[in-house]
């Protein structure tokens, strides 16, 4: 059985040793949020490894990792459960054929509301798990819900259990490892922020992202990756749509050394910038104006 961590450096050691690079402030509040069975509430740009997180803590752990990815729309029944209605169906048809339906209505009736028809969404199957480690409840992009979804949230998280009117009340006396990611294309309401640990997940430093490339990317030598590593820095500051994330970095260095280049010029940046850059505007931006600011940067790094 898995056993929470003594300090924020045994966590450290133990993501890195799951290929996961972090910074003391982010093992910090990884380490608060198990040892205090907290939510962990991870704020940044999209790309700089907050879902990777998850994934990474659910290695560690053991426990399963169960995704919530939140959309527009998204409602209880889509989060919590719902039920089988086409089996329901199916079942009060056979009831009727043998002739149990009007002869034992109720119970009928208590079959059909039964945990055979039930539907179990991610919330449900994190908070009633039967596992012996508890699991990781990713709670990916909650800033694309709506007010309404944040409002359930916070009911579920507050208490970890569920109350279904048919069948009672769910829980676990192991509450999930829960993790939040946001993109901050919107701001999530402070009463869910409160219930959870928060932490802003920034870009790597230069040196960090380096170490990232050389860990995912081992085929690209030391001299590239350093030039790889600044070259998205200055792409980060030159006001883009959509500013590279870490993934994209390892990406475009992966793709560099597929082609066997061992250092950036203009041609071979002007020639891959689709495996950094994924929308067109910011490609035009960079190769109408921005090429020579990254060769400068590379050249000072």
């Amino acid at each position: 059985m898995f056993n929470v961590p003594s300090s924020p450096a045994e966590v450290s050691a133990a993501l890195s040793d799951h290929d996961y690079l972090t910074d003391e402030g982010l093992a910090t509040v990884v380490y608060l949020s198990m040892s205090m069975e907290r939510p962990l509430f991870l704020e940044g740009d999209a790309g700089v490894g907050k879902t990777e997180l998850a994934k990474v803590l659910s290695a560690w752990t053991g426990g399963e990792l169960i995704r919530l990815q939140c959309y527009e729309g998204i409602d209880s029944a889509q989060a919590l459960y719902e039920w089988d209605y086409t089996r329901q169906l199916l079942h009060l048809r056979t009831a009727e054929a043998a002739g149990r339906a009007g002869r034992d209505t109720e119970t009928v009736e208590d079959e059909l509301y039964s945990e055979r028809f039930l539907i179990r969404r991610p919330l449900l199957r994190a908070i009633d798990h039967a596992d012996a480690e508890r699991p990781v409840l990713l709670i990916d992009e909650v800033d694309r819900a709506d007010d309404e979804f944040e409002a359930f949230l916070l009911e579920i998280l507050s208490d970890n259990t569920v109350t279904i009117p048919e069948l009672g009340t769910f829980g676990s006396k192991n509450p999930p490892l829960v993790v939040i990611t946001s993109n901050r294309t919107r701001d999530v309401h402070d009463a869910l922020k409160r219930r959870c640990l928060y932490h802003w997940v920034n870009h790597p430093n230069l040196e960090r992202e380096v170490e990232i490339i050389r860990l995912k990317a081992p085929d690209v030598k030391h001299a590239l990756a350093q030039q790889v590593a600044a070259a998205v820095n200055a792409m980060r500051g030159m006001g883009l749509y959509k500013p590279p994330g870490v993934a994209e970095t390892i990406d475009w260095a992966t793709a560099l050394g597929k082609l066997g280049e061992t250092r950036l010029d203009e041609k071979t940046i002007a020639a891959t910038l689709g495996a950094v850059l994924k929308y067109r505007e910011d490609q035009e931006r960079v190769a109408a104006q921005g090429i020579e600011m990254i060769m400068a940067a590379v050249a000072d790094g």
